[in-house]
């Protein structure tokens, strides 16, 4: 398998431009991943072909500030959604099915409520967004800190970053795996930017509008004592505004299926072919 990369010039509206980098593998239907908030492309199926091996194609990509593509000016959800739309657009793609996680899933949620006839099946991997900017609550402060965390260095980030009650043993590997994240980005700065806006931006008005979408989903959530910005309501609330929802979470005690990427994307494929993907 070849993996061909590729880059998106991104024109901003006014004047300037930044280009976006990104990764196609396979052949088949195309499944794009949309990752999260400090994650990068390599975040979301963490790596794993399995969704390859499975007959489809892979496409993902750096958001803005993120891994390898270039900064912009401001990182709004709207702009988000015209970074998702641009990718699209360059890789001659009329439709394809969606996986977004956390950041990335608020954007392709906000995609596919404006173009449900472009995605014929959509993927929300640990759902945060609540339909309203997160200003000046908990979760808002939350990012603040971590962006004055990035400011000291990955190492302060880290401290910050790690929940105390995290069980002991996923500590270390949680760790470490932030720690590789956070190594792939070629410029912090955006990032902390990044942290900074997106939580206080608007992907859509309310959790109303997802009763009106018709399209397939799969929601994956995670239990709240591994991951504790992803709060598995929100996930639980998405299916019960869904029409056409399916909903994926690990037992108690057990790694999180966002964290486990072989089984996350043989997890997709099966839903994939459920509704008719394939």
């Amino acid at each position: 398998m070849v993996t061909t990369e590729f880059e998106v010039l991104r024109q901003l509206p006014g004047a300037g431009s930044l280009t976006l980098r990104g990764e196609t593998l396979g052949e088949g239907p195309p499944v794009v991943l949309v990752h999260g908030l400090s994650a990068t492309r390599r975040n979301i199926v963490q790596g794993s072909r399995a969704l390859v091996k499975r007959g489809y194609r892979l496409i993902s990509y750096d958001a803005r500030g993120h891994g390898q593509s270039q900064p912009g000016p401001s990182y709004e959800y709207s702009e988000l959604v015209g970074d998702l739309e641009a990718v699209l657009e360059e890789l001659e793609l009329d439709s394809a099915a969606l996986v977004g996680s956390s950041m990335g899933a608020a954007t392709a949620m906000a995609y596919t409520l404006e173009h449900p006839e472009r995605v014929p099946a959509l993927v929300q991997i640990t759902p945060a967004y609540t339909g309203y900017a997160r200003t000046g609550d908990a979760d808002g402060e939350t990012w603040e800190t971590l962006a004055d965390a990035l400011e000291e260095g990955i190492d302060r980030f880290l401290e910050v970053a790690q929940p105390g009650n995290l069980p002991e043993r996923w500590r270390e590997v949680a760790r470490e795996a932030t720690r590789q994240r956070m190594e792939r980005h070629a410029d912090l700065a955006a990032v902390g930017q990044a942290l900074r806006e997106v939580p206080r931006s608007v992907a859509w008005k309310g959790l109303d509008a997802l009763s009106e979408l018709d399209v397939p989903v799969l929601v994956v959530g995670s239990q709240d004592d591994s991951d504790w910005l992803h709060p598995l309501g929100v996930a639980q609330e998405y299916c019960r505004k869904l029409p056409n929802c399916e909903l994926a979470v690990e037992d108690k005690g057990e790694s999180p299926l966002a964290w486990q990427g072989a089984r996350l994307s043989n997890l997709i494929a099966d839903f994939l072919e459920r509704v008719g993907y394939s």
